[in-house]
């Protein structure tokens, strides 16, 4: 029985304990007039039972499901001939996925071995087992479960209760998933890093001022010991990012106060959307924009002042990201400001301020803490971005705070790491997590800036 199929079964069966329980619970109190008499609603009744029928095969289906196909490994392996029972575990990953090829229909059950041909035809009869056991002891425990629901309805039942206890443990679950997600990314990054930290020290790591990881295939060709020395990749990251926050914040800053101070209704319900459009395409867009236009303008205006300016440069890359960035200043500056009280307004009019005065005054420091975490979000998202700086800013790792030259980024040379034929745990690849975990560093300590700012201001103002 196909799995789709069982969980079709299990869910008629959990609508079918739903309308079974709410019947039950208004049929012990002589009908619907009768229902002021119940503990909770007729409905809680029903989702009681229905949870009572759901949660327990699911969970059952969901475990056998985990663990049949271990199962069917092993008595596949113990059903092949004993030379290749003890094969190395690369050769018997190989001979597996050959078997698994064959059950799937990917690989003609001719043109395989016959041994595993026969593994393959045991491995069918032991899927076709488990899918009906697994199948049968769901199903044997939703109508277990929802009888056993329904016979303890009664008017006294706290159904209400139960039915929101099992609500706040999936939402409990669901906030542990994430929480347990971003661990797991930590973990797994710090780990990596660390193995890199164990063939590159630390201190050339982050002080060294020469980039260059690549690694040799044997340690008599020419370069078999890179240099990953990573403060060039900071200043290009530092560089790009200051040359889009310095075009993105003003712009987007002052555009929200035009848009939520000045601009009436009609101009505003035109140029918002036209504004947060920016936001919507894609970057490769921009990176194109960069490469194709912006680039080539900037070194004609460069060789026109007299000035030198690469085809390929931290400026093109920096100002195509700062028009990227403006709709997220722009978007979140203006819900903080349309967010402050008018009261705040009409008080500061009260007293004779002007209305730049108000807005100086007022209402930019009320909605400060929004427009910090606007900011933070905009410098997070030029910290990150990709597209752009490998189409405008090239992947030369030059240390040079000129952004008339070529520069490249954290999160490029993160990507170039890790594309192509490399070892995973050669220094190259394990550098691309070091990068990684500087990238959350950096992050982290944003957020804590971002806090420290907001939590002073919000003492002042509420």
């Amino acid at each position: 029985m196909h799995t789709s199929v069982i969980v079709v079964a299990i869910l008629v069966l959990t609508a079918l304990g739903y309308r079974l329980g709410r019947r039950r619970s208004v049929a012990l109190v002589g009908g619907p007039r009768g229902t002021r008499n119940l503990h909770s609603l007729p409905s809680y009744y029903g989702f009681l039972t229905a949870l009572w029928c759901a949660l327990p095969a699911l969970g059952v289906l969901g475990a056998w499901h985990l663990l049949d196909e271990r199962v069917i490994v092993g008595a596949v392996l113990a059903e092949l001939p004993p030379d290749m029972q003890h094969l190395p575990a690369d050769q018997q990953g190989l001979l597996l996925n050959d078997v698994r090829n064959v059950v799937s229909g990917s690989l003609p059950a001719a043109e395989a071995r016959p041994e595993v041909q026969s593994a393959a035809r045991e491995w069918r009869r032991l899927q076709s087992l488990s899918n009906a056991a697994g199948a049968s002891l769901a199903l044997c425990l939703g109508l277990a479960g929802g009888a056993l629901a329904w016979r303890r309805i009664s008017p006294e039942l706290r159904a209400r209760n139960g039915v929101e206890r099992v609500v706040e443990i999936a939402l409990a679950l669901c906030s542990m998933i994430a929480i347990l997600t971003t661990i797991g990314i930590i973990l797994s990054v710090l780990y990596e890093a660390l193995n890199f930290f164990r063939v590159v020290p630390l201190t050339d790591f982050i002080f060294g001022t020469t980039w260059s990881p690549q690694m040799a295939m044997r340690a008599d060709q020419v370069g078999s010991s890179g240099a990953f020395g990573a403060v060039p990749l900071f200043t290009g990251t530092l560089l790009i990012s200051l040359i889009a926050m310095a075009i993105a914040v003003p712009i987007g800053l002052f555009s929200a106060i035009c848009l939520a101070e000045y601009a009436d209704r009609r101009l505003r319900a035109v140029i918002k959307p036209l504004l947060e459009v920016l936001a919507g395409i894609p970057t490769v867009v921009y990176g194109f924009f960069a490469a194709l236009t912006v680039g080539p303008l900037l070194r004609s205006a460069g060789q026109f002042a007299g000035l030198e300016v690469a085809s390929e440069s931290a400026l093109s890359a920096g100002f195509v990201m700062g028009i990227m960035i403006i709709p997220f200043v722009s978007s979140l500056a203006d819900d903080m400001i349309t967010a402050v009280p008018q009261s705040l307004r009409d008080g500061a009019y009260a007293l004779g301020a002007t209305r730049s005065e108000t807005i100086r005054r007022v209402v930019l420091p009320a909605a400060l803490p929004g427009i910090v975490g606007g900011v933070l979000l905009a410098v997070s998202r030029a910290i990150g971005e990709t597209m752009i700086v490998v189409m405008a800013a090239g992947l030369a790792a030059k240390l040079t705070f000129n952004p008339l030259e070529a520069v490249t980024t954290v999160t490029v040379q993160i990507v170039t790491l890790l594309i192509g034929d490399n070892e995973f745990n050669s220094p190259k690849t394990l550098s691309a997590f070091a990068l990684g975990l500087v990238l959350f560093v950096a992050t982290l300590l944003l957020n804590i800036i971002a806090l420290k700012i907001v939590r002073k201001y919000r003492e002042q103002y509420e």
